[in-house]
C-alpha cells in the first residue's frame, strides 16, 4: 500500500473501529455484512432460497480472487463494513468465469424453478459479463461498499472509499464504476458526496455511476 493509502487507513489506537486489509479470516463476517446490507441498505436474511446467495454473487469472489483490493472496518473484534473492488474488471470477469462461476454454479442449481429476484439474482451469479459496462476501459475498475448500521454516518464509508482511490491511484487504474439499487437513496446521496457522476449507460431502474481517478 501507497503512503497516501495507508494514511488513508490508519487510526489512533484508541479509537474503537479501525479499517484494515482483509484477512482470510474475515470471510464468513464480511459475508455476514453483505447479507444484511443487500436489500438496498436493509437485512436480505430470507429474501432468498438461501443466504449465501448474495454473498456469493457480490462479495465472496472478490475476496478469493482480489484479496489485495478488500478493505475491512473493525469494530469490537469482528469486520462490520467494506470495500472490495476488481481493479481490472475485464480479467475479473476471466477470472470469475474459470475460478469463481464452477463454484457458484455447484453451490446454486441454475435460475430455472425460480422466478423475481431470486432469478435475477441468480442469473448475475453466472453472467460475468455483466459487469463490463458499455464506460469499462474509461472506468476499469468496479467497486461493492457495505456498513452495518451501526458504523453509518460516521465517515467510514468516506475512509474505505479514500483508502481504495488511493490504492488504485497508485496502479494508474484510470477510473472506477459501480452499479446500485435505485431504492437504495442513502447509497446515492453517498456517491454524489463522493463526486461520483452518472454514466451514459445509467437508466434509472439502475443507476451506473463512475468516478475518474487518473
Amino acid at each position: 500500500m501507497t503512503a497516501m493509502a495507508d494514511a488513508a487507513a490508519a487510526s489512533t489506537p484508541k479509537s474503537p473501529a479501525f479499517i484494515r486489509r482483509y484477512r482470510p479470516g474475515d470471510f464468513d463476517d464480511v459475508s455476514r455484512v453483505c447479507l444484511l446490507t443487500a436489500d438496498a441498505g436493509g437485512d436480505a436474511t430470507g429474501l432468498f432460497s438461501s443466504d449465501d446467495l448474495m454473498p456469493d454473487v457480490y462479495v465472496r469472489p472478490y475476496l478469493l480472487l482480489e484479496s489485495r483490493f478488500a478493505w475491512v472496518v473493525e469494530s469490537r473484534g469482528a469486520a462490520r463494513g467494506y470495500i472490495v473492488c476488481a481493479p481490472d474488471t475485464r480479467a475479473f470477469v476471466a477470472r470469475y468465469r474459470e475460478e469463481w462461476l464452477p463454484r457458484f454454479v455447484r453451490e446454486h442449481d441454475g435460475v430455472e424453478g425460480f422466478d423475481g429476484e431470486e432469478r435475477k439474482l441468480r442469473g448475475a451469479g453466472v453472467t460475468p459479463e455483466r459487469m463490463l459496462s458499455p464506460e469499462v476501459d474509461a472506468y476499469p475498475a468496479h467497486l461493492h461498499i457495505d456498513l452495518l448500521p451501526e458504523l453509518q454516518g460516521q465517515g467510514w464509508g468516506r475512509r474505505l472509499m479514500q483508502t481504495l482511490v488511493a490504492a488504485l491511484s497508485a496502479e494508474g487504474v484510470a477510473g472506477v464504476h459501480l452499479s446500485l439499487a435505485a431504492s437504495n437513496t442513502g447509497a446515492r446521496a453517498f456517491y454524489d458526496r463522493m463526486s461520483f457522476v452518472e454514466l451514459s449507460s445509467s437508466t434509472a431502474e439502475s443507476p451506473t455511476l463512475g468516478l475518474r481517478i487518473s
